[in-house]
Order: structure tokens, then C-alpha cells, then sequence
């Protein structure tokens, strides 16, 4: 049992009451509301950790997770004789031909915004003292974590809506715009601040908060992406926010690659600098498997629940033969073959394949229908015996290993040497059984991608589109065998000039404009102070 999870989430639960500013008359079904409520220091912790609940909403299908992988090029999310179709909604994410209407598009908003919400309405509770601190030091902690998570629900905003309110105080007005520049440099200022107030705790009881290396790895994040929101590149300083963290000497790399997506002992884990903690009993949200796994894999992984139809999530053949044979990333991320149940006996299909031997395979002919079997799944989170619809395993959304991508990429961009060892330092645990595979240069990471991009139909490329070469490719390359499955590839194919250019599966460029969701259509019709984002049809 996580115990510093489950302390979060039941005094999240608890019933304290934190409420953001509405106009709505409310039906009081209690003598205690917002206003008669007198707060003590006891509550101030509670409070804080509210700040963190939209987190929990990342995995879900209906929206960021198939924002971030579904619309990329390594994981589709593709209809098949046990359903999944949903009126085309995900096909329609892997197209790039959502609209303001989508419901993705909907609760990616609804979700960060949110969150934006609760932080500001934190923040004024505690700097007006209506939530009393502690003590003066605890309360510094907690205003700069707070603006600091607010950062990054902001950074979410900027990354997938561009232009956007930017709203950090308690009001009623409705909003207008700011350029996504004005977001960025809000961002960039907030870490700035803060950053020296955070708590330089590494997991124990910061795990899964805005420590002062949490910070500072959105701050790279953000730098890193500076180029594509504001037209002005700041890999010097991403540089910088990466070393801050390699040398605190806090973080390393774990022995194995798959021990930072256990579901126990990750607490202390040296590699995982932010995470979104899952439970299954306290902290629901992480059910991956239940859409990628088919219903038969209960019989397998002993699961209380039983997955979704056939499952739909599943890897992109294109992607997965970008692998080299020996990568162990391979099966510590797909699961893949024939598949049996927990005693030893074959498993068999229940669908279109019915009766046959349970085999998953590569090759999948599109993403309009595939078989039962076919597409690798998701491997890469434990799924415990006895998990319901949700698992206890956590999503790490900042890794060491990414700190240590980040800064060979912008060695890459700045002319800089030194990204080959650095790559070659996060390869090594991936390639144990052939360390000579471990090492790659600077030269052989300026090298194309070798992914095979082109669009296909029953199983081949008939079209193969844009072949330019990719800047960097094998840098890409690298990024998508480390991160698949945790919602990086939309950034990732943005920044080097892949998400809006190439064709994959049933994907065709759509124009460069869909590199940041339309504000959704409820969000518009009511507030007439914004405008919808460029070529959208609203």
C-alpha cells in the first residue's frame, strides 16, 4: 500500500471545502457551506493537495492521453469486432480531423482549466490567511508550490491550445485571449520565482508534488518547446535547468528500465522526479488496460476486472519495426505473442477470431478495423493480480532519463558535443544483454529517423508522402523507444517538424494549424470575448 498516497487522496476526499468562484445560486443541503466554514492549520496541507486532483484524468481516452498519443505516430486507438468505434471519435484523433466539438478536445480544456481554478482559489484562500498556515516558512512552501503546479497546468494550456485566457486571480469577468507568448513568459517568470521556495526533496514526502527538481524540469520542458511557442528558441537554457538537476546529484537513473512503472517501491525511486499517483482503491484513473487489453488477459494477469471488449490501444506496426530486435524496451513495453492464462493454458480469441490460439501480432492493415489479435499492447505499467478497472501503478511524468534526453537534445541544436554519451548513458539498461548496441554518437543522432512514414492501406504504404529528412531523426527515434505510452509524442513530432508534415497509418497531413487544439465549442458560445483558434471552422 502506497501510504503517503493514500494520506493525499483521503484528505483530498475528506470533505474540506474548496470551491471556485461561480454565479450559480446553490441548494444547501448542509448547515456548513463555503462561507460559515472556519478553516484551521489543519486544513492547510488538505487544501494544497486538492491542487494535484485534475492530474488524475491524464490516462483517460476521452482525453489527454489520446490527445497526446492517439493523434502521434507510435499508438492508435482502432475499432474492431468487439466494438470501440465510439461514433469515430478516436479515429477522428489519429485523422487530425477533430473539431471544437470533440469531446477530447472538451475535457483536455475542462481539465487544466480546471486546475487553474482550484490553484488560484488556493492561493487566495492562503495569502488572505481564510486558510490559516502553520508557520510563515510552511506557508512561503505552499504559495510557491502552488503557483508552481499552476505553472504547469498552465504550460499544458499553452503546449495544447496555443492562444488562451490566462486568468491568475478570483474573478467573475470573462476572459479574453492572451498570445501564447504572454502564456509562455507567465510560466517562465512563475517557475523563476518560486523555484528557490520549493522543497528539494527527492520522492518520500514529496512524491508526486512540485519539488524544487519537479520545477525545474517543467521549466525545461518549457524552454525546450520555447521555439515552437514563441518563435524563439531557448535550448542554453534548458541546458541549464537540466544540469541544476544532474548535478543536485538527487536523481539517477534506475537499474532497470521497467522499475519506474511498478505499482510498489517506486516511492523512492531516484529516477521518477514527478508523478501522478494512482491507487486502486484510493486513487482511481489509471485503467489503460482495461481499453488495450482484450477481456481475455483477465484469465492471464488474475485482474478482478475484465478488460473492454478485444481492447483497442495498440502499437503502430510503422513505429514498432523502428526497434532494434535487441532493445529490452521492446517487451518492457508491448506486450506481444501468443498469450496464455496464468495456469499455462492457451489462451484463445472470443471474437472474429474465435476459437484460435491467442496470438498478438505486428501487423495491423489500418486504423479503420483491425482483428482481435492484432496490434501490440500496453506492457510497460504493472497491472497487479486483483486490479479492478483501475490499476495502483503510477504515470511518471518526469523522468531522470528525460532530463538527460532534453540536454542532448539541445547539445544536438546548439552545435554542443557530448548527446551520444548521454543517450548512451540511458541505452545502456536496454541493451544488457549487448552492450556494444548501448553506445550511439552525436553524428549517428543527426542521422533521418528510420521509421517508415508513408500511408497505408491493408497492411502496406501505398502513399508515402512527405520523405524529407528529419533534423535530428535518430534523436526522435530515440525519444519514441524511451517515453511511448507516456504522452510525450505530440510535443515530440511538433518540435521536430513531424506532427503536421508526415503521413502514418491512416494519417494524412491536415495542415499545419491543427499543431494546437480548437477551443471547444461550449467555451466560445459562452464567453463572446474569445475567438476561436486560426482555421478552425467554429
Amino acid at each position: 500500500m502506497k501510504t503517503h498516497l493514500k494520506y493525499i487522496i483521503t484528505i483530498v476526499l475528506s470533505g474540506i471545502i474548496i470551491s471556485c468562484d461561480n454565479s450559480l445560486d446553490e441548494k444547501v443541503y448542509s448547515s456548513v457551506t463555503q462561507q460559515s466554514y472556519k478553516y484551521t492549520t489543519e486544513d492547510f496541507h488538505p487544501a494544497i493537495a486538492n491542487i494535484y486532483s485534475y492530474l488524475r484524468s491524464s490516462l483517460d481516452q476521452w482525453g489527454f492521453f489520446c490527445g497526446q498519443e492517439v493523434t502521434g505516430n507510435a499508438i492508435v486507438l482502432a475499432p474492431n469486432a468487439s466494438g470501440w468505434d465510439d461514433g469515430g471519435v478516436y479515429r477522428r484523433m489519429h485523422y487530425h480531423t477533430w473539431n471544437s466539438e470533440q469531446a477530447h478536445v472538451s475535457n483536455m480544456w475542462n481539465w487544466f482549466y480546471r486546475g487553474v481554478l482550484i490553484c488560484n482559489n488556493v492561493l487566495d484562500q492562503i495569502e488572505r490567511e481564510e486558510i490559516p498556515s502553520p508557520s510563515a516558512a510552511e506557508k512561503e512552501a505552499g504559495l510557491a508550490e502552488i503557483r508552481a503546479m499552476r505553472a504547469y497546468y498552465y504550460w499544458m494550456i499553452c503546449d495544447n491550445f496555443g492562444e488562451a485566457p490566462l486568468v491568475i486571480e478570483k474573478t467573475s469577468d470573462l476572459p479574453a485571449k492572451s498570445s501564447r507568448k504572454e502564456i509562455y513568459e507567465f510560466i517562465v517568470k512563475e517557475l523563476t520565482e518560486v523555484i528557490p521556495n520549493l522543497n528539494e526533496e527527492q520522492g518520500g514526502n514529496m512524491y508526486g508534488r512540485m519539488s524544487k527538481w519537479a520545477a525545474k524540469a517543467t521549466l525545461a520542458n518549457v524552454y525546450l518547446n520555447a521555439e515552437v511557442y514563441t518563435g524563439e528558441a531557448r535550448w542554453n537554457e534548458c541546458i541549464e535547468q537540466c544540469n541544476d538537476i544532474i548535478n543536485s546529484n538527487k536523481c539517477a537513473l534506475s537499474d532497470n528500465y521497467n522499475a519506474s512503472f511498478r505499482a510498489t517501491g517506486v516511492e523512492s525511486s531516484k529516477e521518477v522526479i514527478f508523478t501522478v499517483p494512482f491507487d486502486r482503491d484510493y486513487g482511481e484513473g489509471n485503467f489503460i488496460h482495461m481499453y488495450s487489453w482484450h477481456g481475455e488477459l483477465k484469465k492471464k494477469f488474475e485482474t478482478e476486472a475484465t478488460p473492454w471488449g478485444s481492447g483497442a490501444a495498440m502499437g503502430l506496426t510503422q513505429f514498432i519495426d523502428t526497434y532494434d530486435v535487441d532493445d529490452s524496451r521492446l517487451e518492457d513495453t508491448w506486450l506481444m505473442g501468443p498469450q496464455y492464462a496464468a495456469d499455462g493454458t492457451q489462451l484463445t480469441g472470443t471474437y472474429d477470431k474465435k476459437g484460435e490460439p491467442f496470438v498478438y501480432t505486428k501487423d495491423i492493415p489500418s486504423a479503420n478495423y483491425t482483428s482481435e489479435m492484432e496490434g501490440y499492447r500496453m506492457n510497460k505499467f504493472e497491472v497487479i493480480a486483483g486490479s479492478t478497472n483501475n490499476s495502483t501503478t503510477d504515470l511518471p511524468v518526469f523522468r531522470y532519463a528525460q532530463v538527460l534526453m532534453m540536454k542532448a537534445e539541445c547539445l544536438l541544436r546548439t552545435g554542443q558535443g557530448g548527446a551520444g554519451a548521454l543517450v548512451s548513458e540511458v541505452r545502456k539498461r536496454a541493451f544488457k544483454e549487448h552492450p556494444d548496441k548501448a553506445t550511439v554518437t552525436d553524428e549517428q543522432l543527426k542521422e533521418n529517423s528510420v521509421y517508415q512514414y508513408g500511408y497505408v492501406e491493408n497492411y502496406k504504404i501505398i502513399d508515402p508522402g512527405n520523405q524529407e529528412s528529419i533534423q535530428f531523426g535518430r534523436m526522435l527515434d530515440e525519444l519514441g523507444w524511451e517515453f511511448a505510452w507516456e504522452l510525450q509524442s505530440r510535443r515530440n513530432l511538433i518540435r521536430f517538424g513531424v506532427f503536421t508534415k508526415k503521413s502514418w497509418l491512416s494519417h494524412k497531413p491536415q495542415g499545419d494549424y491543427r499543431s494546437v487544439f480548437p477551443i471547444p465549442e461550449k467555451v466560445l458560445t459562452s464567453n463572446p470575448n474569445l475567438e476561436q483558434n486560426p482555421n478552425y471552422v467554429q
